[in-house]
């Protein structure tokens, strides 16, 4: 490349000198016409070196360009084998982003017919082909959008499959706790049996510390018992504002210090009342045992529907969740009061999963717990 750069240059300088030679000999000689070509030559020679230094050259791309087309292709490649379907979506016109969308979808490119909730900016849940699937999208400045596909049956499967493998672990670790002494006082019972003479206050000390180990022992396994076997929630539509007041009632019974304040949309939602009203009375009796020490306690219920959703907000003024226990306060069994399941908060996470939802903890200047259902409507 640089050596056909510079051939006009070096042809030139040929030129020139060959023009020099011939004008010295023409002017020795005495042949004036010689010499007017090579002058005339030697001009037309300078101009044409002239010229091929000064004008402009195609400048070649950077290394960087090569190097960003590179990256593209990267991305482009990453974009198509990712699992998650990717739609871009232009009023009304939805085409297939990636391989899995073009899988989802059987199309190329366009997704005919498009579904209509796509194009609905607040739709948040796709029902194709039987399956669920929750909308993640990205709005652009021109009005497009991109929407991400996330497959809740497998969220929901992934989910499970972790909370089940903790409840094993946390099962079989209270089991062991709770049958060792058990065994322990079983044999220290029958130690005190075989001398001739029974030390019967010893043997009724043995037995009362085993009945009330058995007892603790056989609280946990109904506790146990009443999380695993939720059964899946029957929805009808419920008078939110009536449903607040009933839960208030109980509360000031329950609590009749502290108070309460509620606050509730007149709407009606579809869920199962009974199972809410027991996820919310566990927010509720954990938000009254952690303001004890707090003067004067406050607690706030509120029920408010917006965007397609019913949120549910229990508020609290007591001291908050330690940063190290935000990590396990909605696992089964963790509890960190003397007389407590560990169940309250579990069930009330696993009942607002049950309707699709979510139950999730708000660290401020105390503690909201926040429960958002989406209308299965």
């Amino acid at each position: 490349m640089g050596f056909r750069r510079s051939l006009p240059a070096i042809v030139s300088g040929l030129g020139l000198v060959a023009c020099g030679i011939a004008g010295t000999i023409a002017c020795h000689a005495g042949l004036w016409g010689l010499l007017t070509g090579a002058i005339l030559a030697a001009i037309w020679l300078g101009t044409l070196h002239w010229w091929a230094l000064v004008r402009p050259r195609d400048v070649p791309p950077p290394a960087a360009t090569g190097r960003a087309d590179a990256d593209a292709m990267a991305l482009r490649i990453l974009l198509d084998a990712a699992p998650t379907p990717l739609l871009a979506i232009d009023r009304g016109a939805v085409r297939a982003l990636n391989r899995a969308a073009r899988a989802m979808f059987a199309t190329p490119d366009r997704v005919l017919p498009a579904p209509a909730i796509l194009d609905d900016p607040a739709a948040t849940r796709l029902l194709h082909e039987g399956r669920r699937w929750r909308i993640d999208r990205v709005a652009m400045p021109d009005g497009r959008s991109v929407a991400a596909l996330i497959d809740i049956e497998h969220e929901e499967r992934t989910a499970e499959a972790r909370a089940a493998a903790d409840l094993i672990q946390i099962l079989g670790h209270e089991l062991m706790n709770g049958l060792a002494p058990i065994v322990s006082l079983a044999d220290s019972g029958m130690a005190a049996l075989r001398p001739r003479e029974i030390d019967r206050d010893l043997l009724h000390e043995i037995l009362g510390t085993l009945s009330r180990r058995a007892e603790g022992l056989q609280h946990f396994t109904k506790a146990y018992r009443a999380l695993a076997r939720l059964p899946p929630p029957v929805r009808q539509p419920v008078a939110l504002r009536g449903m607040a007041d009933d839960l208030a009632r109980l509360f000031a019974g329950r609590w009749p210090d502290m108070a309460l304040s509620v606050t509730a949309d007149a709407a009606e939602w579809p869920l199962d009342r009974d199972q809410l009203c027991q996820a919310l009375w566990a927010l509720l009796q954990n938000a009254a045992e952690a303001c004890l020490a707090t003067a004067p306690p406050r607690i706030a219920l509120r029920l408010r529907v917006a965007d397609r959703c019913l949120t549910i907000e229990v508020e609290d003024n007591g001291p908050g969740v330690p940063p190290d226990k935000t990590g396990h306060i909605f696992r089964p069994f963790h509890t960190t009061k003397p007389d407590g399941t560990g169940v309250g908060l579990s069930l009330a996470r696993q009942i607002a999963l049950a309707h699709g939802g979510l139950l999730t903890l708000q660290q401020v200047p105390g503690t909201i717990f926040r429960m958002v259902l989406p209308d299965a409507r």
